[in-house]
């Protein structure tokens, strides 16, 4: 799932599309706006989000990534015998 760009907040400082490693990104100068330009290839890095001087940038994460990961407990193998 792409990046979502809050038009209210950004400022059109083109941050964002200068730090995403995929070019998922892309600043337009003449009218200071940044659009999605490949929503599909996404890593969810959050460095867009993070490097935004504003908060204008969410990442919806699909669900695949949402999901928790817990360790099974460790046994021993004499608790098995």
């Amino acid at each position: 799932m792409p990046p979502v760009i809050d038009e209210e907040k950004c400022v059109g400082c083109g941050t964002c599309a200068q730090i995403c490693p995929l070019d998922v990104l892309k600043y337009h100068k003449e009218t200071r706006t940044v659009t999605v330009r490949y929503p599909d290839e996404c890593w969810h890095c959050r460095a867009c989000a993070i490097d935004c001087p504003k908060g204008a940038i969410q990442l919806r994460y699909p669900l695949s990534h949402m999901l928790l990961h817990m360790d099974a407990p460790t046994i021993r193998r004499e608790e098995l015998e």
